[in-house]
């Protein structure tokens, strides 16, 4: 089976040709349309784009081209029909992406631009990414998604943000409009992609950890900015690690470790539902909604859960948590513990006497008002292990 392109200027001599011999035409509405006349049967792809899957299993035996945007492995259907496709029933044909095609419009080098689809992900996945001065090709779901984008980006401070938006690019119908994200006005249609260049006076994240702790929602229970910092070094985060935040509170650690690296993965393990709930807003407003939260307390919760690269622990530290991760966990497991109690300290101590690894006390005081001048008000020290299992 063969997948095919986006319209007759965007599909290769192998793709027409792939065409001209098919039994079957398989593709979204407006791609059929801008086929030229053939004898095979079209069938138009359903919504939503799983539906079409099962369909597509049925005409095994047919000679079958499913017509997908530009290139197909590039935030298109390509990977999910070739998982479901045996080997050596498909080839993919590909065109120039919705990517490539845009930034040759804008006159943009793609490696140093941003390319993003958000056909049906939140917005909130661009905050790590917004700067003064970047540029961005984003693919949008619609027409209305392009206000809603502005709508973000005006709400954000960046409403000077220039904005580009291109429609059925390599299509006979390619449009394209400028202006900026808070005064943009036109009607837009499918299929649609906004190219930004970021401006305004917003705030912008920091690419080192130790956010700001008003960027947290939270009771109270958070690992404060300073001390942050400090863990996620000794966390160490790597592309492609898991970690496992016990006692999640606000789910700043977990957060910042996903923030990391776009190939990190964190599951936060939190007893309180509200908290629960809060680790969840945080972390879809600061763009990192892939994390996962899990409702229990340690140990019991971790049951069925894929081993991590490293653990933290910030809450609900005890002998019997430490020795289920000691039994449960491959060695080489890195593992860093705060801890702010003396009960806890205790445990720590006595871990540390047994297991080796290093044991750091961390105290932050900070200048505050004191009569008419000020003085240092000290925070509570953090005692805080870091070693492996």
């Amino acid at each position: 089976m063969g997948l095919g392109e986006d319209g007759p200027d965007g599909l290769s001599a192998a793709s027409r040709a792939a065409i001209a011999e098919a039994d079957v035409v398989m593709g979204p509405e407006r791609h059929l349309s801008l086929l030229p006349e053939s004898a095979a049967e079209r069938i138009v792809w359903p919504v939503p784009f799983s539906d079409g899957l099962p369909k597509l299993e049925k005409l095994r035996g047919r000679r079958t081209v499913a017509l997908v945007s530009g290139d197909p492995f590039w935030y298109g259907g390509g990977r999910v029909i070739a998982q479901r496709l045996r080997a050596g029933e498909w080839r993919a044909m590909p065109a120039p992406s919705t990517f490539t095609l845009a930034a040759a419009r804008m006159g943009w080098a793609v490696e140093s631009t941003l390319c993003v689809g958000l056909h049906a992900a939140p917005l909130s996945r661009l905050r790590p990414h917004i700067a003064r001065g970047r540029r961005m090709i984003v693919l949008l779901r619609d027409g209305e998604a392009v206000f809603d984008l502005c709508g973000w980006l005006t709400a954000a401070g960046f409403s000077e943000t220039k904005v580009a938006v291109l429609e059925a690019l390599g299509g006979p119908n390619e449009r394209r409009t400028d202006g900026r994200a808070g005064t943009l006005t036109g009607d837009f249609q499918h299929p649609v992609a906004a190219a930004l260049e970021i401006a305004g006076k917003g705030r912008t994240m920091p690419v080192v950890p130790g956010l700001d702790d008003a960027l947290f929602d939270h009771d109270g229970q958070i690992t404060k900015r300073p001390v942050r910092a400090l863990t996620l070094a000794a966390l160490a985060p790597r592309a492609g690690e898991t970690l496992w935040d016990i006692g999640g509170g606000s789910g700043s650690v977990a957060i910042e470790w996903l923030l990391a690296h776009p190939l990190t993965e964190a599951i936060s393990i939190e007893a309180d539902p509200a908290r629960a709930r809060r680790i969840r807003a945080n972390a879809a407003q600061l763009g990192v909604d892939r994390i996962e939260v899990v409702e229990g307390w340690a140990p019991e919760a971790l049951g069925g859960l894929p081993d991590p690269d490293a653990v933290f622990v910030g809450g609900g530290l005890c002998a019997a948590l430490l020795e289920h991760l000691t039994a449960r966990l491959e060695t080489g497991t890195r593992l860093v513990i705060n801890a702010v109690t003396l009960e806890s300290e205790a445990v720590l101590a006595d871990w540390h006497a047994r297991r080796g690894g290093d044991l750091m006390r961390i105290e932050v005081s900070e200048a505050q008002p004191l009569g008419t001048r000020r003085g240092w008000q000290a925070a509570y020290p953090v005692v805080q292990w870091r070693g492996q299992l």
